[in-house]
């Protein structure tokens, strides 16, 4: 599983929206470690289309929140949202982790929900988060945990892995490349983090019905490049191919699907 492919962040922007509510209980966690105080300045890094920033912007509004995305597409979705916020305590800028246009000590807290393992170089990118942490400084950061663990990707993975070339293929190996164990814990100590724990947590997506799901795969263009480059014929087998190992969490209550993740909370 080498495969170090992304989607197109660019052109999913809008989309991936509608993935949002199945990841809040990830930024919930990631908020409330965080002990905000009027006037903290606090970035959210790989903040995507805006959350968990414009949340923390909602409830903190003496603090000053800045989310950067190193895609442009994320960065207008995220811009967007404000228009009808009425938050003056938010701003969102295009802008790569591991180059921060920031002052040594310049934030009070840092956050990043499933960004670190995508930074094109996660090492860089911690460091600067880092370099751009006041002493004392809090942070908190989530990453997919094992490949097994991120269930819904897995599915993905098993299934186009033997029917597209590898470039093709979901990014599994990219995506959970922090979740092996030590590798989350020796990057942010290379990266010159001391005072950290790393706890490994779950939460589920939630469906009516794999219908549901399969809607929210569809519309959502998640896995269109890998739709892209089958042939139509094929589409039809591929759900059914997922549907079946969705049907092991099928439950009483709907469609529950297990994710693992690891947090990384502590001070600089």
């Amino acid at each position: 599983m080498s495969n170090q492919n992304q989607p197109d962040w660019d052109n999913l922007a809008e989309k991936f929206d509608l993935f949002l509510p199945h990841l809040a209980p990830v930024g919930e966690a990631l908020l409330a470690t965080l002990r905000v105080n009027p006037g903290d300045k606090i970035i959210d890094l790989a903040s995507g289309t805006g959350e968990p920033a414009i949340t923390l912007a909602k409830r903190n509004p003496h603090a000053q929140i800045i989310g950067t995305d190193a895609a442009d597409g994320m960065v207008r979705a995220a811009q967007n949202k404000l228009k009808n916020a009425r938050l003056n305590n938010i701003e969102f800028t295009t802008m790569s982790a591991e180059q921060l246009k920031f002052d040594d000590a310049h934030f009070d807290k840092a956050i990043c929900r499933f960004g670190v393992m995508l930074f094109e170089n996660p090492l860089q990118g911690a460091k600067e988060m880092f370099r751009v942490l006041k002493p004392g400084g809090q942070f908190a950061l989530a990453v997919w945990s094992s490949p097994e663990t991120m269930t819904t990707m897995h599915w993905a993975y098993q299934v186009f892995k033997d029917r597209l070339d590898e470039q093709d293929q979901p990014a599994l190996a990219k995506v959970t490349s922090m979740g092996e164990d030590g590798v989350f814990e020796t990057l942010l100590q290379q990266a010159g983090f001391e005072n950290f724990k790393i706890e490994a947590k779950q939460f589920s997506y939630q469906f009516q019905s794999f219908a549901e799901y399969w809607d929210l795969i569809e519309a959502s263009d998640i896995m269109k490049q890998q739709f892209d480059a089958l042939p139509q014929s094929e589409r039809e087998n591929v759900r059914d191919e997922v549907a079946r190992f969705a049907s092991e969490f099928q439950t009483s209550n709907g469609l529950v699907i297990p994710h693992e993740y690891l947090l990384a909370t502590g001070i600089k």
